[in-house]
């Protein structure tokens, strides 16, 4: 019997993650950022730090410099997507070496709010967490800091270079696929919308594409019938 993450790879294989890759294409898909600014945005930072000490744009670039904990998000609230970001380490540290993207995210803000994380972490990128309450099928009876793993090895490129994490959301399950490799899934999920966003958590990261192509509800596409 084929396991869930064996299906979901074949699916992703002959689908090109959404209806034959027409769905990632540019004219299909919604810039969250806009190259300029944070306007579509709210931050959340600990202890209510200025999160301009943290976060800056330049050149088009998000940078976060790590020094402030907390994540920015979406001001919309999103189910079944598709969310791309294109992210890189600008320089790597012990325990410098963290981020994520957050999907499902519920209010209220705060470090750390109910959601599912694709880790960003250097090789750890394709790991899930289910965080603050809410839960998954994969992560049942398991100790709220453990991850669910990515299978397989790593697909990350070097540091300094440019990676895809890509997490695909549809209805109660969230596949998880890095640089174009599918690595890990998560179904059964307590949570199924919410706001996206980026973590900071020590990293010093630049982000160059933060973009999502919406699936909508009732599609024929493959993974809908699994």
């Amino acid at each position: 019997m084929k396991s869930i993450f064996a299906t979901a790879i074949f699916l992703f294989a002959i689908a090109g993650i959404v209806s034959g890759q027409q769905a990632i294409s540019p004219a299909n898909r919604i810039e969250l950022f806009n190259g300029t600014n944070f306007d579509n945005f709210i931050f959340c930072m600990r202890d209510g730090a200025e999160p301009m000490k943290t976060w800056s744009i330049t050149n088009g670039l998000i940078h976060c410099n790590g020094s402030g904990i907390g994540y920015f998000r979406t001001k919309e609230s999103y189910s079944n997507y598709v969310v791309t970001v294109v992210w890189r380490f600008v320089k790597m540290a012990p325990k410098k070496d963290n981020t994520g993207v957050l999907v499902h995210i519920q209010p209220p803000d705060k470090i750390w709010p109910m959601c599912v994380q694709n880790q960003g972490k250097s090789g750890h990128q394709g790991d899930f967490f289910v965080m603050s309450g809410a839960e998954c099928k994969e992560h049942l009876g398991q100790d709220a800091n453990t991850p669910i793993p990515l299978h397989g090895s790593p697909n990350e490129n070097s540091i300094g270079e440019w990676n895809t994490n890509q997490t695909m959301c549809i209805a109660n399950t969230v596949f998880a696929t890095i640089n174009g490799r599918p690595l890990n899934t998560i179904t059964e999920c307590t949570i199924s919308s919410g706001f996206i966003g980026i973590q900071s958590e020590g990293a010093d990261f630049e982000v160059k594409r933060i973009s999502l192509n919406r699936i909508e509800a009732g599609s024929s596409h493959p993974l809908l019938a699994h």
